[in-house]
């Protein structure tokens, strides 16, 4: 189903007065193909979309959740968070407190792969973990820390590519079992986080454009990781003076592996391969 420009602002205009929701910036490109596939699933016109929007509260805040919502996995792009056990949390490591702030957290998976490997380093009892994202519904699955298991197979693969080897020392080899952090059911088709990862972090309900930081603290290290595509050059060139506002000195930014920092604004950050540190 196509849709036109005109019907995209139609729609962002009429969720901006009923709603507290702002998709102008959202890259247009992302953005129409989400809503496509809302008016899809829910077989209905962009007028009939419209129509129902402003009416009925839930129904909006269900096509947000729709339009919003995006995947993750148990230690997504390994690469990454090699980068962070060898090269970014060393730094922090003698700090008597380490925040770290996940922007767009979905259901979790970055927030538990993040504390899995801070407790492997020893670092895990002096972080306080903040997660944030838009949709309620990713946030209640990620406060349950319960996910299908085949559906997401490499969570294992991954597991051991960033816990268990060292790829700068091969015969650095760590056998840490998978049970030390999550209960596996081939069974019943789950993987459930234990409650020493489950009870740490604060989950909220955060509008990444509208509210900035709610936590009214800085932090030592954002990952804001395969969000960010989804807005216009504009709107990422405000997301990134928000988080340098809100990082430490030696503070640092972790991007989706294909995510970039353009324009005046990177003269702010010095990058090093994945990450990007506060100048």
């Amino acid at each position: 189903m196509e849709i036109t420009p005109e019907e995209i602002k139609l729609f962002i205009n009429t969720v901006r007065s009923v709603s507290e929701y702002d998709f102008k910036d959202y890259s247009e490109r992302s953005f129409s193909r989400r809503l496509e596939k809302v008016l899809v699933d829910n077989k209905m016109t962009i007028t009939a979309l419209v129509a129902k929007v402003r009416k009925e509260k839930a129904f909006l805040e269900q096509v947000v959740k729709d339009i919003t919502v995006n995947t993750t996995e148990l230690f997504r792009d390994p690469k990454i968070w090699q980068a962070l056990r060898f090269r970014v949390l060393p730094r922090f490591e003698n700090q008597s407190i380490i925040n770290i702030w996940h922007a767009g957290c979905s259901t979790g998976q970055e927030v538990y792969s993040m504390m899995i490997l801070l407790n492997e380093m020893g670092m895990l009892d002096k972080a306080n973990i903040f997660a944030t994202d838009l949709n309620t519904d990713v946030l209640d699955v990620a406060k349950k820390g319960e996910y299908k298991f085949r559906f997401n197979i490499d969570y294992l693969d991954n597991f051991d590519k960033v816990i268990k080897e060292n790829p700068y020392n091969y015969e650095d080899y760590r056998d840490v079992p998978y049970s030390k952090y999550f209960d596996l059911d081939k069974t019943k088709d789950t993987l459930k986080m234990k409650p020493l990862l489950t009870q740490k972090p604060l989950f909220r309900k955060q509008n990444l454009v509208k509210d900035g930081n709610i936590f009214y603290t800085k932090f030592d290290i954002i990952l804001c990781r395969n969000v960010l595509i989804y807005f216009n050059h504009e709107l990422q060139t405000q997301i990134f003076e928000t988080f340098h506002q809100n990082l430490f000195s030696n503070g640092c930014l972790i991007l989706g592996i294909h995510e970039s920092m353009l324009g005046p604004v990177a003269a702010k950050y010095k990058r090093r391969g994945l990450v990007y540190f506060k100048k």
